[in-house]
């Protein structure tokens, strides 16, 4: 089964100085820092969404703006892909669905930015493509929102978002079992090969 990474939405806009600051950002960066540096280490690939708005009446993520550009700490390298995306759903209008079949990803796990809506938005219409999922909850950050009159904390809308997605749409869980889970399955694969090297040879 290949993994890709998908990084969704991790851009200065929500971090502090930006337009709309989130709550845990910081460590939901640091969090995809790790998955990012996994990934690399091990050559599975990464893709890159960003969100950009093409509303003229947009007060974030306007092109151009300094809000729009990748967090610094959570670049792509040369050949590591980027998908614009003007929608929370980062398939919607885009060539990520093409790009992921092309490269035979059949898996994915997903972190970013915001929980509640792109995050969710993303993982849902993965999954409706036939991916598997898994989504790295303490990489993954939201803000507080309101309904009815009333505020409702970031950390409930993070756990209620999160909740909803785990079991039916992915499987959520946090950014050192992912790595725990990547790195058994590495080691099994390696067994595998192994086992099928030297089943190749007949005995003389």
């Amino acid at each position: 089964m290949k993994t890709a990474l998908l990084l969704v939405d991790i851009q200065k806009e929500y971090f502090p100085g930006g337009a709309m600051p989130l709550e845990g950002v910081a460590e939901a960066a640091c969090q995809a820092r790790k998955l990012l540096a996994h990934f690399r280490h091990n050559h599975l690939p990464a893709v890159f969404i960003q969100h950009v708005s093409l509303s003229p009446k947009a007060t974030s993520f306007r092109p151009g703006s300094p809000g729009v550009s990748l967090y610094s700490s959570i670049r792509p390298l040369p050949g590591e892909a980027v998908v614009p995306k003007h929608h929370p759903n980062s398939f919607r209008e885009t060539n990520l669905l093409e790009l992921l079949r092309t490269d035979e990803i059949s898996r994915l796990v997903i972190c970013g930015m915001m929980t509640h809506m792109c995050i969710d938005a993303t993982t849902r219409a993965a999954c409706d493509y036939g991916f598997d999922c898994i989504v790295a909850a303490d990489a993954c950050a939201t803000r507080d929102l309101a309904f009815a009159g009333e505020t409702v904390p970031a950390a409930m809308v993070q756990r209620a978002f999160l909740a909803a997605l785990n079991g039916t749409y992915a499987e959520v869980t946090t950014t050192g079992e992912i790595v725990t889970m990547l790195q058994q399955q590495a080691l099994g694969d390696a067994d595998v090969r192994s086992l099928g090297a030297e089943g190749g040879h007949e005995c003389r």
